[in-house]
């Protein structure tokens, strides 16, 4: 075998290796810069994201809180003018006081000796529904609950309401110094007469009553109030 012959067999050997290498280098030098660049964007979007978002977040602090001398203009509004019922006046048969054997009213009247009190129609009525029809000297004498725990009352214990005409769109019912269930019999017969219910302690029962008086009228809103120191009696 001849020198010459040797000598190129032995260059392409050396070579082919050479351009596979460099080939692969440059192949994954090219590579390699692409995703850092990508990276590289990303971080500084997401930086940019988040100081945008503080920024936005963070309000200007308050450098004073002086708001100036006061106005003397005339529009000012005169929050105590916007009271309708500021100038009504109240009703005769409004509840001054609530005792424990009975009440005072705005007209004066005082009731006591352990009476409750119906104000229907602008009047006044001694009241003492635990009295009325068989319980006066029956089995339930002196009770106003029944066997059930419901506030329970005779028919003839509501004869007024009964009489009156026109008769009043609502009934206040103060229970004494508590609140209990009326029984299902008393609500019936008194929303036969066309008057809805609403109960209560007395006290509350008796501020409702002041102001739906001062703001629909004593013809519209009727009160049946027991005193506030009624105490059920033992069976």
């Amino acid at each position: 075998m001849s020198l010459p012959f040797q000598l190129s067999k032995y260059l392409q050997t050396s070579v082919r290796p050479l351009r596979k290498t460099s080939l692969l280098h440059e192949h994954a030098s090219r590579s390699s810069h692409i995703p850092v660049c990508r990276l590289h964007t990303r971080r500084q979007q997401k930086r940019s994201m988040h100081s945008s978002s503080k920024l936005a977040r963070t309000s200007p602090k308050t450098i004073t809180s002086d708001r100036g001398p006061t106005s003397k203009e005339d529009t000012q509004t005169d929050f105590g003018s916007m009271n309708v019922l500021g100038n009504t006046p109240a009703p005769t048969t409004s509840i001054d006081a609530c005792l424990s054997d009975g009440f005072h009213l705005d007209n004066g009247l005082k009731i006591s000796g352990g009476s409750g009190c119906l104000l229907v129609a602008g009047e006044t009525f001694s009241w003492r529904p635990w009295e009325a029809g068989s319980r006066g000297g029956g089995h339930g004498k002196g009770r106003l609950l029944n066997n059930k725990g419901q506030w329970d009352v005779e028919k003839e214990a509501w004869g007024v309401l009964e009489l009156i005409w026109p008769k009043p769109d609502l009934l206040i019912l103060g229970l004494g110094p508590s609140t209990y269930p009326i029984s299902p019999a008393t609500r019936a017969y008194i929303n036969s007469l066309g008057i809805r219910i609403e109960i209560g302690d007395t006290r509350n029962a008796a501020s409702q009553f002041n102001l739906l008086a001062t703001e629909r009228g004593v013809a519209s809103i009727a009160a049946a109030l027991i005193p506030i120191g009624w105490r059920e009696p033992s069976p």
